[in-house]
């Protein structure tokens, strides 16, 4: 048994806005703990046969919503993995119920400069296309924070490399681990 054991036993869900990282630290993060990896916006992509972008402008961001809340659903009946989530899947209070029923959950938490910084060189988000992205990331914090705050664990990342992030994480999961149980 090494000091990781302890950390596969459960899934452990990444959530937080778009851009913190989830997926490029949820792969290093899966990699150091043995674990699969698992990316619930390619899973949707998987399921519906079409891109994010196309599923909101052909079906609308209810619909993408419902699939993201089944497919997490599927995904976390899985074995122990690290799963990204989109960052508007914990907002659902069903998809939330479920993650925090059946993984520990990981708020990945960035200044939002940092992230406004990130998400303006690509033009594959829905919600920020056509937008100021620290506008929009500024309203979605609003929102999404009070309910990320609900997450087991919050992890802020910076403009750090990713394995630092990933030290973050593991450091916060055992030590959340070692917390008698309320």
């Amino acid at each position: 048994m090494d000091r990781y054991t302890p950390l596969r036993a459960r899934t452990i869900a990444l959530v937080g806005l778009m851009g913190v990282g989830k997926s490029s630290v949820g792969r290093r993060l899966a990699n150091a703990l043995d674990l699969p990896f698992r990316d619930a916006d390619h899973e949707i992509e998987t399921a519906a046969g079409r891109s994010i972008p196309d599923i909101f402008a052909e079906m609308g961001e209810p619909a993408f919503r419902e699939g993201e809340r089944r497919v997490i659903a599927r995904l976390l009946e899985d074995p122990p993995h690290v799963l990204a989530t989109g960052g508007g899947a914990f907002m659902n209070d069903e998809t939330r119920r479920l993650i925090k029923e059946k993984a520990v959950s990981v708020w990945l938490k960035a200044d939002l400069d940092i992230l406004a910084r990130r998400i303006g060189r690509k033009d594959t988000r829905p919600l920020v296309s056509g937008k100021d992205p620290l506008a929009v990331l500024t309203d979605l914090a609003q929102t999404r924070y009070p309910i990320y705050a609900e997450a087991d664990i919050m992890v802020e990342t910076g403009d750090t490399p990713h394995h630092v992030a990933v030290d973050q994480i593991l450091r916060a999961l055992a030590a959340h681990l070692q917390e008698p149980s309320q």
